[in-house]
C-alpha cells in the first residue's frame, strides 16, 4: 500500500489502475471527473486544518480525513471537527466506482460510468453526466443532477433535488422538507418514477409521447396536470391525478402529504418545433428583400 500525507497544496498522480475512489472531506470544494486515461490524478490546491491521508491499495484510491469514517458519515456532527477545508480535484478513469462523502464542502461528479455514492450533510452536490447507478443521501443539501442515464435512488431530510434531463429508466426519491424537480427526456423507453416527500412539492415534467401508468395524490396541496388523457378528482382536501399515458409500460407514482403536485410537459423537440415539418417554400413564393443579411441565430 503507498500513503501520502498532504498538508499543504500538491499534485499526485497515480500510475497503477484505480477502480475504486473514496472521498470524505468536510469543509471546501471536491471536483471528480472520469476520464478516458488509464492514470488518476490528484490536485490539492487549498487545505486548512489537519492533512488529508490519501492511499492507494488494491486499486482502492482514498482522500480522506483518518477520523472521518463512511459508516456513520451523516451523524458525524462533532462541531471542532469541522474547523478544516480543503478543495481538491480529481481524475480517474471513467469507468471507477465513486463514494463521495462531504460535511460541508460542495461536490461535482461528472462522466462517471461506474456506480456513484454521495453523502453529504450541508454541503450540495452536482451530478453531470453520470451512466452508472447513482445513491445520493443528505440531510439538508441539495442535489442537481443534469443527463444522468443510469438509475437514481435519493434519500433526504431537507435537501431539495432537481433533475435535467434524466433519461434512467428509474427514478426512486423520499425526502421529509425538500423539494423535488424531476425532468425527464426518456422518450421510447419505459421509465420506473417513485417520488415521496411530507411537506415539499413535486413537480415531474414528462416528454411527449410518453408510456406510463400514473398515480400522483397530495393530502391537502394542489394539483396542476397538463396531460388530457389523465384526470384530476377530489376538490376539498386529497387530490388524485390518475391515468395511463400511451401504453402505460412505465409507471410514475409521486406522493406528498401538504406539498403541491405538478405534472408538465416538455416541449417539442428542436428538430420539429411544432410537431410536423412546414412545407418548403418555392422560390416563386418568396419575394425578394431588398435587404437580405444571413443570420445564424437560433429561431426558438
Amino acid at each position: 500500500m503507498s500513503e501520502w500525507s498532504v498538508a499543504e497544496p500538491q499534485k499526485l498522480t497515480f500510475d497503477a489502475p484505480v477502480s475504486t475512489l473514496h472521498v470524505r472531506v468536510v469543509n471546501g470544494t471536491v471536483n471528480v471527473v472520469g476520464t478516458d486515461e488509464v492514470s488518476a490524478r490528484l490536485e490539492v490546491s487549498e487545505i486548512e486544518g489537519p492533512p488529508l491521508t490519501v492511499t492507494q491499495s488494491d486499486g482502492t484510491l482514498s482522500v480522506a480525513y483518518d477520523d472521518l469514517p463512511w459508516k456513520g458519515f451523516l451523524k458525524w456532527l462533532d462541531p471542532k471537527g469541522w474547523r478544516r477545508s480543503a478543495v481538491i480535484s480529481l481524475a480517474v478513469p471513467a469507468g471507477t466506482r465513486v463514494e463521495v462523502g462531504v460535511v460541508g464542502a460542495g461536490a461535482v461528479v461528472s462522466g462517471i460510468e461506474g456506480r456513484t455514492e454521495v453523502r453529504g450533510v450541508t454541503g450540495d452536490t452536482t451530478l453531470v453526466g453520470l451512466s452508472g447507478q447513482v445513491r445520493a443521501e443528505t440531510v439538508s443539501g441539495n442535489i442537481e443532477a443534469q443527463g444522468i442515464t443510469g438509475d437514481l435512488r435519493f434519500h433526504s431530510v431537507s435537501g431539495d433535488l432537481t433533475v435535467f434531463e434524466g433519461a434512467g429508466s428509474s427514478v426512486r426519491a423520499d425526502s421529509v422538507g425538500g423539494s423535488m424537480i424531476v425532468d425527464l427526456d426518456t422518450t421510447g423507453a419505459p421509465t420506473d418514477i417513485a417520488l415521496t416527500s411530507v411537506s415539499g412539492e413535486i413537480a415531474i415534467r414528462l416528454p411527449h409521447p410518453t408510456d406510463a401508468d400514473v398515480e400522483a395524490n397530495t393530502a391537502s396541496g394542489s394539483v396542476s396536470n397538463a396531460f388530457e388523457d389523465l384526470r384530476v378528482s377530489g376538490q376539498w382536501g386529497a387530490k388524485k391525478i390518475t391515468g395511463r399515458l400511451g401504453s402505460g409500460s412505465g409507471k410514475l407514482k409521486a406522493t406528498t402529504v401538504s406539498g403541491s403536485i405538478a405534472l408538465l410537459r416538455r416541449p417539442p423537440t428542436e428538430e420539429d418545433p411544432f410537431g410536423e415539418a412546414p412545407p418548403a417554400a418555392s422560390p416563386e413564393d418568396t419575394p425578394p428583400t431588398e435587404d437580405a443579411t444571413p443570420t445564424d441565430k437560433k429561431v426558438l
